[in-house]
């Protein structure tokens, strides 16, 4: 029998190509996902690639919808090996501009949805005593960035809890593993790049450093050489490994970044990498024109 696997936020980006990638490495994938507008995308990938997979109709914030895409999954394979907490939001700008509303969603999402969907399956893994959670985090989620202080702060969150958790259910044979991609481009800067509403406001006294910063991310996504397979391969590698790590980090340049301020004294790290993006932010030698 095939191991199954629940995936959250699989319609697009890396929860789909995560989705899509299990499901060729032999897999029984369910791919879940908030609105099931989004299904025929999801099928007609698989059928391009050639694999098959279940789609699931299950929102992260909504604890009826997380039961019955757990209790149809159960039903159906007798048993969970697998989740994936891939479901996330993103939220851009700087602090002042994002409004409580905004910040609020991004947590119950990327923070609580990732607690309630991990709290749903844990029963099922732990009664097997057999059992990996996968949570996407990021690798802002160990180094913060200005104009996303509120998404740094859900990852930060899911660091916390992942680590956490990882110590309470090892005991009963489960494993815990947090993914740290950096840059990636996928539909999280695109068609839902998360800009936060007053953000875009050019009265705002951040936008002319907002439009700059958002400049600035577009070129490190064009020479950025990370793809939604890595981090679909980082996913693998947690769910196969005999004996699986806390964290994988993905991309070169997120390896690079976080290996420096694992080894530099923290004052300096934070003297030469925080001061470069500021400078590069502030004093841009040729001003931005708009977003793209």
């Amino acid at each position: 029998m095939r191991d199954s696997v629940l995936i959250t936020g699989a319609g697009m980006g890396l929860g789909l190509e995560t989705a899509l990638y299990l499901a060729q490495q032999g897999f029984k994938v369910y791919a879940s996902v908030p609105d099931l507008s989004q299904q025929d995308r999801v099928d007609a990938e698989a059928a391009e690639r050639g694999v098959g997979l279940r789609v699931l109709q299950l929102d992260v914030t909504n604890q009826a919808s997380i039961e019955a895409a757990v209790d149809a999954l159960i039903t159906e394979s007798g048993g969970i090996y697998g989740l994936v907490n891939n479901a996330g939001l993103g939220l851009r700008g700087f602090f002042e501009d994002l409004s409580e509303e905004e910040i609020r969603q991004l947590f119950d999402v990327n923070v609580f949805g990732t607690m309630a969907v991990t709290r749903a399956v844990l029963p099922y893994m732990r009664r097997a005593r057999r059992g990996r959670i996968v949570i996407i985090s990021s690798a802002a989620g160990r180094i913060a960035e200005m104009t996303i202080s509120a998404y740094c702060a859900s990852k930060f969150a899911l660091e916390g809890f992942g680590e956490a958790l990882a110590q309470e259910v090892m005991p009963f044979g489960l494993y815990v593993s947090l993914i740290e991609p950096g840059l990636v481009m996928t539909s999280h800067f695109t068609v839902s790049r998360g800009r936060a509403k007053a953000a875009m406001d050019p009265h705002s006294p951040y936008y002319g450093w907002f439009v700059q910063h958002e400049k600035m991310v577009d070129d490190l996504l064009r020479t950025n050489r990370a793809t939604p397979t890595d981090t679909a391969k980082a996913v693998h590698r947690a769910l196969r490994a005999k004996r699986p790590r806390l964290r994988y980090v993905v991309g070169t340049g997120a390896k690079l970044f976080i290996s420096l301020r694992r080894h530099l004294p923290g004052e300096l790290f934070e003297r030469v990498y925080f001061a470069q993006v500021i400078r590069r932010v502030i004093r841009p030698r040729v001003p931005a024109k708009g977003l793209s």
